[in-house]
């Protein structure tokens, strides 16, 4: 019997079936038409209250949502809306836009908050500055922005900015996806003040959905990859019989299946509310941007290099999956957090605090 998640994935796929592989361009940085489609199926609002306008539904049921379509390559910021922007956004108490309208986060850059009022809990802030690396920058109508607080205070504000008159570079990643900058100009917005650990939360947060979406991606290249394997011939037998090809698919299962355990491992700690979360996403982030790196260079050499051109549906997965790698803290960054938590916690509780991450 089918779940409830199963529906929503099945959903999912059906609706991204009517699309064909997205090319990013300048004239087309993103698939409006696919979005348009989940949002009138409800699926841009699964995860985030009712209450607040979003469709209801667990952490599970919008993680689904995002592997699926990141699998499938999807260009639309259904991950940023649905798994950062959006629950940061609700759990500050601030108004969540419209879900049929795509909301995106901004943690780079020099944003500087100052309250207009009197800036206790949800209230007002005048934002300043320039946010880089903004996802789908020029896309997204509305924008969570960390700012950093009033001199004197500790942690940061998150504001929404309705981009709609604002500027957007026109940056793009490595897959040709938008990461432009967004400059405020003294702009008054709605925000609140997080604590330390909720910002930090909020970036691991950002960390962990890019780990999910690495670690869809390279589920869905192992497949491809042990199909092509399967089905190509070379000296008169499939490519698969080959040792050495065996060998190369038995690494990148290895790196596909350690990656997904860390990642899962992660979610749930997010799910839970557990303490840990930080430390567990920054592992799933550190883990996946190894495997991008091993997996996705089997994989071309499996397939003949031919997947470096635009035709071929390997290249718009591993294109995404070098992008993702670098974004939202590299493995160096998130190692450096890792590993200053666990050098933290004393000689004695190296291990427990070790094994209770990974």
């Amino acid at each position: 019997m089918a779940s409830d998640q199963d529906l929503v994935v099945e959903t999912v796929r059906d609706i991204l079936s009517g699309f064909e592989p997205f090319v990013l361009t300048p004239e087309r940085p993103w698939d409006e038409g696919l979005w348009s489609a989940l949002a009138e199926a409800g699926l841009t609002g699964v995860g985030l209250p009712e209450e607040a306008g979003g469709s209801g539904g667990e952490l599970a049921d919008a993680v689904a949502i995002v592997r699926t379509l990141a699998s499938g390559a999807a260009a639309v910021p259904v991950a940023e809306q649905l798994l950062v922007a959006g629950p940061a956004l609700v759990a500050a108490d601030l108004d969540l836009p419209s879900p049929e309208e795509p909301l995106t986060v901004a943690v780079e850059g020099t944003v500087a908050a100052e309250p207009s009022d009197d800036g206790d809990g949800p209230g007002r802030f005048v934002l300043t500055g320039t946010a880089t690396d903004v996802p789908w920058a020029g896309v997204a109508r509305h924008v969570a922005v960390l700012a950093t607080p009033p001199a004197g205070i500790e942690g940061a504000v998150l504001a929404v900015v309705d981009a709609s008159g604002l500027t957007a570079s026109s940056a793009v990643n490595l897959a040709g996806e938008p990461r432009g900058s967004l400059v405020l100009d003294g702009v008054g917005v709605p925000g609140a003040l997080l604590t330390p650990a909720r910002a930090a939360t909020l970036r691991a947060r950002y960390a962990l959905t890019r780990a999910v979406q690495i670690s869809a991606a390279l589920e869905q290249v192992l497949a491809w990859t042990v199909q092509y394997a399967g089905e190509r011939q070379q000296f008169g037998r499939p490519l698969g019989k080959f040792q050495a090809i065996q060998m190369e698919l038995a690494q990148m299962a290895g790196e596909v299946t350690s990656t997904a355990a860390l990642v899962d491992a992660a979610v749930q700690a997010l799910g839970r509310g557990e303490d840990t979360v930080v430390l567990a996403a920054a592992a799933a982030k550190v883990r996946a941007g190894e495997a991008v790196e091993r997996v996705a260079k089997l994989a071309h050499q499996v397939h003949g290099a031919i997947g470096f051109t635009q035709e071929y549906r390997l290249h718009h997965l591993t294109r995404r999956c070098w992008s993702w790698r670098d974004e939202a803290g590299t493995e160096l960054a998130w190692s450096r957090t890792l590993g200053a938590a666990l050098v933290a916690a004393g000689p004695d509780d190296v291990w427990p605090a070790f094994t209770a991450v990974v």
